[in-house]
């Protein structure tokens, strides 16, 4: 962390240098860089009034409104703890959330799972009131994002401010991100793609930032060309609605098209480098931030996720050769789940985190990501993992989508069952007849289950939970 400091520090020092230069916009909605300064000392002495302090938990419902974005950001810059929660959870999950974190105040809506003495206020209903915030240290709790919870009950990530600044700093070198740079988002804002990777380190980085509320692909085109964004951060069902567009030719004009969250097809980077762009894929989850991307300079290769990132070590297969856990170890790896030192200890290993993820390198030495160990599928003795099976699924040009789970069996254990969404030509032998010419035998779906749509939840993960 050598010449860094911390992130609410470095964008006020940046803000502030540029200036009457737009810094956001959000919703049509624009603030300089010195506005965007005095904007959150601002709101952040009215959160004081609202009494919130240092070390507080504040719940943030993560509207993406400029009034909104503030609010988070001056949570951040006065050294309290923010808690991205989705405007549209169930109230089940926000008393849950609730519970774990005790906050002091909720920005959003007021709703029944709300304790009646916690105090609630929209961001508009902040008041300004001038306040110099309190140095944080990288040792203090920045952000608590709760995990997408898709098998088990979400658990409190805790990241530090350290853990946002070492993040912000290696994709900053990493992508050569300058203060030319305008980045276009329609991310969601309580996950760690939309709130960090793109909206803070776009913030601390010089360059410019627009989002908006929800994705379209016509809007979202449209203000790719409008805003002249020169970077773009999508999830792979993003992009797969964007190809059909006739706006479509607006991405040519990107410095940088990346994609994560998510795997993204062979067929779908292909036809995207038809039209000039070569999509960058990247890895990382809610507990270590990102930790892998494909180079900015140099192959970008479909069906992987590249290298570390700087400052980031990893154990990993040799190239060329089997498969193995990731395990990574960095500064953006997360301090543990909040009040849960068991479930921290589980994934903690001398300072390693276990990812779940299982991985090879192909013999160039790029990173490949073969599936989750929670998701092994173990028939007939064999190991099967549903993202390579998924992978030569999706290649099939009469199945549009598609997602693999195991499914108990009396003789194999388990048997492969293949949920697939598919086009009127799909021929359910033709396909399996063409699939054992490409994968082992084992691997080939015994059942093909044919559904209008897979889940997935707001970042493209499938939802394997929800299949039966």
């Amino acid at each position: 962390m050598e010449g860094l400091v911390p992130l609410p520090n470095d964008w006020s020092e940046r803000w502030h240098a540029l200036g009457d230069a737009e810094v956001i916009c959000v919703e049509g909605e624009r603030l300089s860089g010195i506005e965007l300064d005095r904007q959150t000392e601002g709101v952040s002495g009215g959160l004081r009034v609202e009494g919130v302090g240092f070390g507080d938990r504040v719940v943030w419902e993560a509207r993406c409104t400029l009034a909104s974005v503030v609010a988070a950001l001056s949570v951040i810059r006065m050294g309290a703890i923010l808690v991205p929660v989705n405007e549209r959870q169930s109230d089940a999950e926000r008393e849950a959330i609730m519970t774990a974190v005790t906050p002091v105040l909720v920005i959003g809506e007021p709703r029944a799972s709300h304790p009646v003495d916690l105090a609630v206020v929209t961001p508009e209903e902040i008041a300004f009131i001038p306040y110099t915030c309190d140095a944080v240290t990288f040792r203090d709790p920045a952000l608590i994002i709760f995990t997408s919870g898709t098998t088990g009950n979400p658990k409190g990530a805790v990241v530090t401010h350290g853990n946002l600044q070492a993040q912000c700093a290696a994709l900053v070198e990493a992508w050569h991100w300058t203060r030319e740079d305008r980045l276009l988002s329609a991310l969601p804002l309580f996950h760690v793609h939309g709130l960090v990777v793109a909206c803070f380190t776009a913030l601390v980085s010089g360059g410019s930032l627009v989002l908006r509320s929800q994705f379209d692909a016509e809007d979202f085109l449209t203000t790719m060309g409008e805003e002249s964004a020169t970077m773009a951060f999508c999830v792979p069902t993003m992009l797969q609605r964007c190809i059909t567009s006739p706006h479509i030719e607006a991405v040519a004009a990107l410095r940088l098209l990346v994609s994560g969250s998510a795997p993204l097809s062979k067929e779908l980077f292909a036809r995207y480098e038809d039209l000039g762009v070569t999509i960058l894929e990247r890895y990382g989850m809610t507990e270590s931030l990102l930790t892998f991307s494909n180079p900015i300079d140099g192959e970008r290769r479909p069906g992987t996720v590249g290298f570390a990132l700087p400052g980031v070590d990893a154990i990993l297969p040799e190239p060329g050769g089997g498969e193995a856990e990731l395990r990574v170890k960095g500064p953006g790896v997360f301090a543990g789940y909040w009040n849960n030192p068991e479930a921290t200890e589980a994934v903690m290993k001398n300072g390693w985190l276990a990812t779940g993820d299982i991985v090879r390198l192909d013999h160039d030495g790029y990173l490949i990501i073969s599936g989750r160990s929670k998701e092994l599928i173990i028939t007939g003795g064999f190991n099967v993992y549903p993202g390579e099976v998924e992978e030569v699924l999706l290649a099939e040009p009469t199945i549009r989508d598609a997602a693999v789970v195991g499914r108990a069996h009396d003789d194999l254990g388990e048997e492969i069952v293949a949920y697939v969404v598919v086009g009127h030509d799909f021929a359910e032998e033709k396909v399996r007849t063409h699939l054992r010419g490409q994968m082992s035998a084992y691997k080939v779906p015994r059942r093909f289950v044919m559904i209008d749509e897979i889940p997935r939840n707001h970042m493209g993960k499938i939802q394997r939970h929800l299949l039966s």
